[in-house]
């Protein structure tokens, strides 16, 4: 799944066939890894890594506008963060920077969102917030791809479910998917996430 998303993305090359955006080329595409793969030492506030996702409007060395830090300061408000731009990144628990890239996701403003398993080890209030960010990128029209395991999230939240294991199990409107025949796939994956988490916590 992680590979599909990141093939969408542009970061990976598919074996064969290809990717079509329609009438679009790609570039207007928001990506949002899973939390292991992101480093949170860059020497950055807050604040300055939510301006960030103005990069493909400003350019590898373009300078940010004050119209560009207003709307990074109330992407920050609209996930809850508002007291939180003067922050280093390291200070943050995970669901604050979780939130944070959320608010960077919402500077970059792009018409395809893809979000890799986003509620991962975050707390039950975070997750609820950035499901309702979810719902409102719906509302404006915008496209959201998110790989989840959680069916409830899913049935709830996202009108169409393609469920993978290696290949295509099932694609259509997810009242249609998520059905006693693909229940078990759903099953697996909560109890192998939830093993994982617990092996984590016996870790540390």
């Amino acid at each position: 799944k992680s590979t599909l998303i990141k093939t969408i993305a542009g970061l990976m090359t598919p074996d064969e066939g290809h990717i079509s955006f329609g009438n679009g080329n790609g570039d207007c595409i928001a990506y949002l890894p899973q939390a292991a793969e992101l480093q949170r030492d860059f020497p950055l506030s807050v604040l300055q890594l939510v301006a960030s996702g103005t990069w493909q409007k400003t350019g590898a060395f373009g300078s940010i506008t004050k119209s560009m830090r207003e709307d990074a300061m109330q992407a920050l408000i609209d996930v809850g963060l508002g007291n939180c731009a003067d922050r280093d990144l390291a200070s943050l628990s995970s669901g604050q920077f979780q939130r944070v890239l959320f608010a960077r996701l919402m500077v970059q403003d792009a018409p395809l969102i893809l979000l890799d398993e986003p509620f991962t080890a975050i707390d039950e209030e975070t997750t609820a917030h950035l499901l309702d960010v979810v719902l409102r990128w719906h509302k404006e029209g915008r496209t959201v791809i998110c790989i989840l395991h959680d069916m409830h999230q899913i049935r709830a939240h996202f009108p169409q479910c393609l469920i993978m294991a290696r290949e295509c199990v099932a694609w259509d409107k997810t009242a249609t998917v998520i059905n006693q025949d693909t229940l078990p796939y759903f099953r697996f994956f909560q109890e192998r996430i939830g093993s994982a988490t617990e092996i984590c916590r016996q870790a540390s």
